[in-house]
């Protein structure tokens, strides 16, 4: 008897492990999440970016730095105005702030804050990228499918810049990223 409910221990617990993986799913792309997770990823970039603009000398930092801080500023502006028509609680500012410090960069000073920057910029790029086309695959709200298919192509163009300064600032370095 104990070899026929092996089996049906087995298939309760891969039903059971499904069931709390498409629950984790859905959850992860209500609305609030969306909103939360894109928000505080702007709020990083945008720190980090300010941070680049004070700490790099390099023209091509400098640039990048200033696109990333508009985008993401024109971008978290008008998603916490779809945010507050559809009713949904928008984080204070300080609060994505202590969210983003959690993305955000830990470097040392000259070249190596460079390397390190580019290097975390295309990781959150690519991770931006990769959260908003999952918004436009399987919409939280028609609306905040519109706002990612409005804004992802100025993340995918981050994350083709960020390419290029990686190529042009790494120099056998090593970036310390974000856990």
């Amino acid at each position: 008897m104990n070899t026929l409910m092996a089996p049906k221990r087995l298939i309760a617990g891969c039903a059971l492990a499904y069931a709390m993986f498409l629950v984790g799913s859905a959850v992860a792309a209500s609305p609030s999440d969306f909103v939360d997770e894109a928000s505080a990823a702007g709020v990083a970039s945008i720190e980090t970016s300010r941070m680049a603009i004070s700490k790099s000398s390099a023209v091509d930092i400098g640039s990048y730095a200033v696109e990333v801080i508009k985008d993401y500023t024109n971008a978290n502006r008008d998603l916490k105005d779809i945010a507050q028509k559809e009713g949904l609680k928008v984080e204070t500012h300080e609060e994505l702030l202590s969210k983003a410090k959690k993305l955000m960069l830990q470097v040392q000073e000259g070249d190596s804050f460079d390397v390190a920057y580019a290097a975390n910029q295309l990781k959150a790029s690519e991770e931006a990228v990769e959260l908003y086309k999952q918004q436009i695959d399987d919409p939280a709200s028609p609306e905040l499918q519109a706002f990612a298919e409005k804004y992802l192509p100025k993340l995918e163009m981050h994350v083709e810049m960020a390419k290029r300064l990686v190529s042009a600032h790494h120099k056998g370095e090593e970036a310390v990223l974000p856990e």
